[in-house]
């Protein structure tokens, strides 16, 4: 039985096989949740990010893109990487496609390639790309959904897929929107 949770709390602190990072697209770190994850994980993080960008990813990821690393000293077994989209970068219809880019590629690869049983996701674009919440939310959940009802990851896994969320307005707001969809319970 699949299930999507909700946690208001610190990411790098989640005891699951994959937490998903929301990267910038040098894969070298930074602020808000990349940077907390590179610090917590260590310098293996780092590493295999250096390691991608001088093999597969010259020019960084690409947003919407999605690729894993070790976890380091996480609680993790990896590190899946994601680009989200900024706000307002593009025309809306072409950003949310990307977001949920996003969520579909990291869950597919959590899942059907690195076996994860439980995967803990940030609310992806919503500090300093400034996706609005309320539909960073609704965008999150809803693709979550329906990665978890494909045929392959369905038959793959019981799963759990944890949003973790900082602060008490994004934990009140993704538990209102996962209730809207029939997701909650």
């Amino acid at each position: 039985m699949t299930q999507i949770t909700l946690v208001q709390g610190d990411i790098t602190k989640q005891r699951v096989d994959v937490v998903v990072n929301a990267a910038n697209s040098s894969l070298l770190g930074g602020g808000g949740v990349d940077g907390a994850i590179h610090r917590a994980g260590g310098p293996e993080i780092l590493a295999e990010c250096r390691a991608l960008r001088a093999s597969h990813y010259g020019r960084g990821l690409a947003v919407g893109r999605s690729v894993a690393t070790t976890a380091g000293r996480l609680p993790a077994d990896h590190v899946v990487h994601t680009v989200g989209p900024v706000y307002g970068a593009e025309r809306y219809e072409q950003g949310a496609r990307l977001l949920a880019s996003c969520y579909r590629e990291s869950l597919r690869l959590a899942v059907l390639e690195l076996g994860a049983r439980s995967v803990a996701f940030p609310a992806v674009s919503t500090g300093v790309y400034r996706w609005p919440l309320e539909d960073a939310a609704r965008i999150a959940l809803s693709t979550v959904a329906e990665v978890l009802a494909e045929d392959p990851v369905e038959q793959a896994v019981d799963l759990e897929v944890r949003f973790v969320l900082f602060g008490a307005e994004a934990y009140e707001i993704f538990a209102r929107v996962r209730e809207e969809l029939g997701l909650a319970g």
